[in-house]
Parts: C-alpha cells; sequence; structure tokens
C-alpha cells in the first residue's frame, strides 16, 4: 500500500456500480480496498478496472461477507473512508418480502459501526430512491425529494423495495442515537444506467437489455427516473470530501423516461435494429398476467400507475457535479450492452 494516499474501502466492489466508483477512486489518486465474499473474484475485477485505466497497483482486496463480523475489523484498518454499496438486488423478489432485510439492514450497519470504531473520515452509504418514491395513494404524476421516505408496510412494495428503506431508516436512527450523523452521508440514485464495464451487469441493465433485444414485443406503462452510473460514481467520491455533505441525504437523478420513452431513444440511436425494439405500450392487466409465466416481470409492479420525478435539490451544488441525462444513460448503457456482446 501507498501511505501517501488516502485509503477508500469499498463494499461489495465486484457490482456494477462499485466498479464504477473504484474506478473513479483510482483515477482520482487513492488507494482502493474493495471487500468481496470470495477472493476468487478479485482477479476478474482486476482485469476490469486496469482496462479502463485504473491504476490497480493502488488496488487490494480482502474477504468479509455482510452476513459475519468476519473480516471486518481488518477490512477498516488504516481506511480514511467507507463507501457502502453492497446490497441484495435479485432479479427474482422473495415472496417473502422482508426477506433482504436482515442482509441489507444487518450488513449494512456491521460496516458502517466498523468503519466508525476506526474514526473514519467519512462513511457514505448508497441507498436508492426505492426508499423514496413507493407509497399507497400516489397520484399519477407526482415529484419525490429528500424529505419524502416510501412506505414498507405499503402493500405494493417488492421484498427488494422493503429492504432498502428498512435498512436506510435504521442506519439514520442509529447515526441519530449514537450522535455520528455528520460523519453520514446517504446517496440515492435513481434507476443506474450508463455503460457496463463488463459481462456482469447490474439488474437495472438488465431492463435496458430486454427493451433494446428482449423477448417481448410491447413494454409496459412504468416510467423510471434514470441516472447515469458515471455519476453515481462520481457522487460517492465527491461525497467523501465535500464539506456539506455530512449528515445529508442526497437525491442523484436526472430526468424521467418510461419505458416506452427509453426504446424510442434505442430505436433512434440503432435505426437497423428498430424492428427488434418494441414500439408500444400494453395494458396493466396483461404485464398483471404475464407474470405468472415470468416471475420476473413481478419486479416492476410497485412501478405502475404512478411517473415519478426526483427534485435532487441541492445535491449536485453539494457534490459539485451535473448530472447526463436519462437518455445519454440509456444510449451508453445500450452500446455497452453491445460491445461487451450481451446483446448481439
Amino acid at each position: 500500500m501507498n501511505d501517501a494516499k488516502p485509503v477508500v474501502l469499498i463494499t461489495g466492489i465486484s457490482g456494477f456500480i462499485a466498479k464504477h466508483t473504484a474506478l473513479c477512486a483510482l483515477k482520482a489518486g487513492y488507494h482502493v480496498r474493495g471487500t468481496v465474499r470470495s477472493l476468487d473474484k478479485a482477479d476478474a475485477v482486476i482485469t476490469t478496472l486496469a482496462r479502463y485505466g485504473g491504476d490497480v497497483h493502488n488496488l487490494e482486496f480482502i474477504e468479509a461477507d455482510l452476513l459475519s463480523d468476519d473480516g471486518w475489523e481488518e477490512a477498516v484498518k488504516g481506511v480514511d473512508y467507507l463507501l457502502h454499496l453492497a446490497s441484495p438486488f435479485p432479479k427474482v423478489q422473495p415472496g417473502d418480502r422482508e426477506a433482504l432485510v436482515g442482509t441489507a439492514r444487518g450488513g449494512m450497519l456491521r460496516a458502517v459501526k466498523a468503519a466508525l470504531n476506526a474514526n473514519l473520515k467519512r462513511v457514505v452509504v448508497t441507498s436508492s430512491i426505492a426508499a423514496v418514491m413507493y407509497r399507497g395513494g400516489r397520484p399519477s404524476e407526482l415529484t419525490c425529494s429528500a424529505q419524502d421516505w416510501s412506505d414498507p408496510d405499503w402493500v405494493g412494495m417488492s421484498a427488494y423495495l422493503v429492504s432498502k428503506t428498512r435498512a436506510e431508516q435504521a442506519l439514520w436512527q442509529f447515526a441519530e442515537e449514537e450522535g455520528v450523523r455528520e460523519c453520514i452521508t446517504v446517496l440515492n440514485p435513481a434507476f443506474v444506467a450508463g455503460p457496463a464495464l463488463d459481462s456482469t451487469i447490474g439488474t437495472s441493465l438488465e431492463l435496458i437489455k430486454e427493451i433494446l433485444a428482449g423477448p417481448y414485443p410491447a413494454l409496459p406503462k412504468v416510467s423510471y427516473p434514470v441516472v447515469d452510473v458515471r455519476d453515481v460514481a462520481a457522487a460517492h467520491i465527491k461525497a467523501m470530501t465535500a464539506p456539506n455533505a455530512g449528515g445529508r441525504r442526497l437525491m442523484v437523478s436526472a430526468n424521467t423516461l418510461s419505458m416506452l420513452e427509453m426504446a424510442k431513444v434505442l430505436k433512434a440511436e440503432f435505426p437497423a435494429r428498430r424492428w427488434r425494439i418494441p414500439g408500444f405500450e400494453v395494458p396493466d392487466a396483461a404485464i398483471k398476467a404475464l407474470s405468472l409465466i415470468d416471475r420476473k416481470i413481478k419486479t416492476i409492479f410497485p412501478d405502475m400507475g404512478a411517473r415519478v420525478t426526483i427534485d435532487v435539490q441541492d445535491a449536485p451544488e453539494v457534490l459539485g457535479l451535473d448530472f447526463r441525462s436519462a437518455e445519454e444513460a440509456v444510449r451508453a448503457a445500450a452500446h455497452s450492452l453491445i460491445d461487451e456482446g450481451i446483446v448481439r
């Protein structure tokens, strides 16, 4: 380790957003330590980050699992900042709405407590707009901000949405009780698009993949606030040292696009593929019927019936960032899916 460089601990470094964040940190001159559940994943991460110009001589790995105390004391030793990104996001949602809470909440608190016990300068936790925009009785169009919370008891919540909401609520409760709020910043990214760095893609890019070359001729009537993964990564790095970021909940989002609007962006970007990209929407009832055959479709149920815009308030000013447009993020995601051979 180069002792002259500040050290950043990134949890779940093999993930889609985490790899982008690690790359951003390396290029900004930090030494990066990444947690993995198994060191077998390290070589693939090294290969990817080196491919995009990351100085992997300033990269190291340590085994640590969100479900165990083992390894965390060693993981935070000599570290200046914690970026906690690891959290479960399965493609198929469990039937038990509380099934992911233990891992998301317990793992997050385990990492945060270890970091604070080691007197790190700041802890940045990745939450999500999943913890912001879901509740009963929503109008067909609404704007949400950092003052809003999802209702984990709402019948429409999936296991993932419940886990992100309960985990973030537990974090702020812990921060208040322990008097450490100013040491913590939470980022709430929107639907994360943008380029994949390798063939391991996030769950959000699976949706872009299915629009670009999916099995269905039409799309559900759902919309998502979108953000580019490169901006999410940059936001993490900025949040570590931004003077006014401590104790804040910061929304990281660009504009909102429906799935049909995403499809139109892709039709314009890839005219030779226009015939493969869906061009119309289907009623909600048809989507619910189709979910009986394909369980993955149930993931979009909470997004049906409302178009949400995220008011980022002063997040761009606090972080010193301008967020790319949702359209640019969608185009970049699609190009990377083709370049990586994920979509042919």
